[in-house]
């Protein structure tokens, strides 16, 4: 948060000199005291919400990817005409235990094409796959682990 009010007090100046740099070390010095004194921010709070952004910038890059990779699967089941899709529903448990990341979960999985989250019971899903090779391995995928790890940081 220091580093923000500070680089906030540059682009508000304008320009760089000595004189304003070092003004607004110690004026960013005073409020960072401030909010780590009266609105219960310390370092070590803050280090924990860095690293809650870095696991979710993480999830955030391996959905884009598994989306690809879905797209990619569901257009080769669609243009292959010998093989017969056989659509399957996968009920499996997760370890999360915050309702906003089941949430997040369920409509990742939704997101992906070929599998659409269908119910959540507490912590069981029932997920509607496409094929059955799109359901192998969906109780531990990288979602639920990414998911986890960012649930425990």
């Amino acid at each position: 948060m220091f580093v923000l009010f500070l680089l906030l007090w540059i682009v508000f100046n304008g320009r760089v000199t000595v004189e304003i740099a070092l003004f607004g070390v110690v004026i960013s010095a005073v409020m960072y005291w401030f909010m780590c004194r009266f609105m219960d921010l310390s370092p070590k709070k803050e280090l924990g919400y860095i690293k809650k952004g870095l696991y979710f910038l993480e999830y955030l890059l391996c959905l884009i990817k598994e989306i690809v990779v879905a797209n990619l699967a569901t257009i080769r089941l669609a243009l292959t005409s010998n093989y017969e899709v056989e659509p399957v529903l996968v009920r499996f448990d997760v370890p999360l235990e915050n309702d906003a990341y089941k949430f997040l979960l369920a409509n990742s999985i939704t997101l992906t094409p070929g599998t659409i989250t269908v119910a959540i019971d507490g912590s069981t899903f029932t997920v509607h796959c496409l094929d059955k090779t799109l359901a192998e391995g969906i109780e531990n995928s990288i979602f639920v682990k990414l998911l986890t790890k960012l649930e425990q940081a």
